[in-house]
């Protein structure tokens, strides 16, 4: 990972100075695209610094091919959208990163304005999908660090096609009953680290996409969300595999679940393997351990086919707490490739304290030491 020079040999713009108002009403987009481009034309490595106050932004692209092998953005104030969520609603991504590298994020606080979107939504009107609030596109040498992102109207953080990134105390914000707003989504991406965020939303905390290699995700809080999980998988028949993925020291608050692995039954050359979920912490989680290989939500349009992603080597250790639903452990795997080399070690899951229980049907594998509820493996 790159390391931060000291802030005094860098090469500083302020957007004010490119005429961004702090005043969260004057539109501040072109000042903060000057600051880029300045900035990505720069020999030196540079800082673009946010001074306090309220900056209205609308949806920005910052592209790559950049001169400076360093770019930091130093956000002391808060960047909010639009008040009308059309103008950012027909847009894929609020603030996104296409094709940089050594580009840092340090600070502030992503305002997306996400609740009238939702709420229009929820009336089932003819409503615009939303933004994702920030991504990073065939990026590498990323940082993400000590950033709030509020009330996006669709996913928080997206990571697509990435590597060497590293998320470290972020914070995620969102009603639990917001939709898809899923909090940081890593696909096609390698080298990634996710430690030291809080997470509270109204889909998956953080969601493992096709093509994820080498992630390491430590001490997270989830909760409100859908916990913690890789798919929804079998999306396409071609489908690129999830493996090598570490989740560990993470708690899970009224989740709905814990750690999952979700693919919908149809056929897909994708795969899940190499998973080791560590020291997890569940309090009232309705499904703390699940592997779901006939995801299909509200039964609408099921393929009613037959999972082709091959599960294999996942392991569960050092997993305790309480589950709000009776089945704590559910492994549902495809017919047509079992679960195999599934291990439980040290788990131990109750259901208002009483035993809770587990059903398993095309699965392999063991458990080792204290399992409760009683293996079904």
């Amino acid at each position: 990972m790159l390391a931060i020079n000291s802030t005094s040999a860098l090469t500083k713009y302020n957007v004010l100075n490119f005429g961004a108002k702090p005043n969260g009403k004057t539109d501040s987009t072109k000042a903060f695209l000057m600051a880029w481009k300045a900035a990505c034309a720069s020999a030196d490595s540079t800082i673009i610094y946010v001074p306090k106050g309220r900056y209205l932004l609308g949806s920005m692209a910052f592209q790559g091919g950049c001169k400076s092998p360093q770019i930091i953005f130093r956000i002391d104030g808060t960047l909010v959208a639009p008040q009308d969520y059309r103008v950012l609603g027909k847009s894929t991504d609020w603030l996104s990163f296409e094709g940089v590298n050594g580009v840092s994020i340090l600070g502030g606080a992503l305002d997306a304005k996400g609740p009238s979107l939702w709420a229009c939504k929820a009336s089932h009107s003819n409503c615009p999908s939303g933004a994702t609030t920030l991504s990073f596109t065939n990026s590498k040498n990323i940082r993400i660090r000590s950033l709030l992102s509020l009330n996006s109207q669709m996913f928080h953080i997206v990571i697509n096609g990435c590597e060497n990134v590293n998320v470290q105390g972020v914070r995620i914000i969102a009603a639990g009953n917001s939709p898809n707003t899923d909090g940081i989504h890593v696909q096609f991406s390698k080298n990634v680290n996710i430690i030291k965020c809080s997470i509270k939303t109204g889909d998956d905390c953080i969601s493992i996409g096709p093509g994820t290699k080498n992630l390491w995700i430590e001490q997270i809080t989830c909760g409100p969300g859908h916990g913690i999980s890789i798919g929804s998988l079998a999306k396409d028949l071609k489908e690129e595999g999830v493996q090598n993925v570490t989740v560990r020291n993470t708690i899970f608050l009224g989740t709905q679940n814990g750690l999952r692995i979700k693919s919908w039954a149809r056929p897909s050359t994708g795969f899940v393997q190499g998973v080791r979920f560590m020291d997890s912490l569940m309090r009232n989680v309705q499904n703390p351990i699940v592997i779901d290989q006939n995801y299909c939500p509200h039964n609408l349009n099921c393929p009613n086919q037959v999972s082709g992603i091959k599960i294999k080597d996942i392991i569960y250790e050092g997993i305790r707490g309480t589950s709000s639903t009776e089945v704590a452990i559910k492994f549902d795997c495809s017919p047509k490739n079992p679960c195999t080399g599934i291990r439980l070690q040290n788990v131990n899951l109750s259901y208002l304290n009483k035993p809770a229980q587990s059903s398993c049907s095309n699965v392999r594998g063991k458990a080792l030491n204290l399992v409760r509820p009683e293996s079904c493996i």
